[in-house]
């Protein structure tokens, strides 16, 4: 049986999840979900999302940040793309240093990230972490990102079958 099949299911998996996005939902992730957590319920879900959960989920993720968190991401996904060869979309439209559309509209943030997983599924994982290495954190916006991602798939998925 697999993640998706006990989320589904229910249990002690399901549980899990509902108490991850439920802290997710009540205040800061910062504090309330720690680094390895988000990376560990991400990396178990992720795999599991069509690209249109995925999309949707990321989506909402980035609707909770505020206009500036969403150009520091996008500014920060950028640069540490291009440190891994990888080639993502400039939404700085007039080279002012601000990620424009990214910034306005949380699907055109979700709509990249997106594209990036398909090109290469565990590219998130690789790049949020410190050099690129996928351990903890080096911006603090990235665990945010992820653990609004899994909690919103999670409660979309348990939600579906209910």
């Amino acid at each position: 049986m697999g993640l998706l099949d006990e989320l589904l299911g229910g249990g002690q998996r399901q549980a899990e999840y509902k108490d991850f996005a439920n802290r997710y939902q009540q205040g800061s992730p910062y504090d309330s979900i720690g680094e390895q957590e988000a990376l560990q319920r991400y990396k178990e879900l992720a795999p599991e999302l069509s690209d249109t959960d995925y999309r949707d989920s990321a989506r909402e993720s980035f609707n909770q940040l505020s206009p500036q968190e969403r150009a520091d991401f996008s500014r920060w996904l950028r640069e540490r793309s291009k440190q891994q060869g990888i080639q993502v979309p400039d939404y700085d439209l007039n080279d002012d240093g601000i990620d424009d559309r990214a910034q306005q509209d949380p699907a055109v943030l979700a709509d990249m990230t997106t594209r990036m997983r398909t090109q290469q599924p565990n590219i998130l994982e690789q790049l949020l972490g410190k050099g690129g290495t996928g351990g903890t954190f080096d911006n603090p916006i990235a665990k945010v990102v992820l653990a609004g991602l899994t909690a919103f798939a999670a409660q979309k998925l348990m939600g579906a079958r209910r």
